[in-house]
């Protein structure tokens, strides 16, 4: 039971994740963390996916075994999270609440997202 719990929340975590790359509200990397998570109590082969995935695995990788970003990925993300806020902000134009809220929630989401240590450089 507990097994198959795991895969339902890690099927969720990573269909929220998906959808998180194209809105804005759903953060991808925190939703992609819970599914591996899941996966690697429930599913071995999805786990093992999500680590090899050429976009994500790398970062889910470091995550799991250093509990660390790189500087770049949350330069990246920085990015992103700017841009797509901008463009929702842009077309809730004249709800102004609404366009309060989103930047709030950005300015959230960069500070925990910020706090999060980064990867020290092996010399």
């Amino acid at each position: 039971m507990k097994k198959q719990l795991c895969f339902a929340a890690g099927s969720m975590a990573f269909s929220l994740g998906f959808i998180g790359i194209f809105l804005p509200l759903l953060p991808t990397t925190p939703f992609m963390i819970l599914a591996a998570g899941c996966f690697a109590k429930s599913s071995p082969r999805f786990h093992q996916a999500l680590l090899n995935n050429r976009y994500i695995g790398a970062d889910l990788r470091r995550w799991e075994s250093e509990r660390t970003m790189l500087r770049a990925t949350k330069k990246r993300a920085t990015w992103v999270i700017l841009i797509t806020f901008t463009i929702s902000i842009a077309i809730l134009y004249d709800r102004h609440w609404l366009q309060l809220m989103l930047v709030g929630i950005a300015a959230v989401l960069l500070f925990f997202m910020w706090r999060i240590p980064e990867q020290k450089v092996k010399s």
